[in-house]
């Protein structure tokens, strides 16, 4: 894995570009004088706990399986 490397005078100048492009789920490596001194990395999100997902479960509507069948044979080519 190639980590792209950005100089601390980069990183100050151009901070807010750099960290949206961790946000976005980038690996970035600080360097100075062309030295690795620093990695940035996305932090993990914290787990959705079991009951919001049940109740976000709950509120989901029905599907009917031969209506979905029906939608995707509309939009995919079945010779692929």
């Amino acid at each position: 894995m190639n980590v792209p490397q950005v100089s601390i005078r980069d990183l100050r100048n151009r901070g807010g570009d750099v960290v949206d492009r961790v946000e976005r789920g980038e690996h970035v490596i600080v360097t100075r004088d062309g030295r690795p001194v620093a990695a940035l990395h996305p932090l993990t999100k914290a787990p959705v706990p079991l009951e919001a997902l049940l109740e976000r479960w709950r509120r989901l509507p029905s599907v009917d399986p031969a209506l979905l069948r029906d939608d995707v044979d509309e939009v995919l080519d079945s010779g692929l």
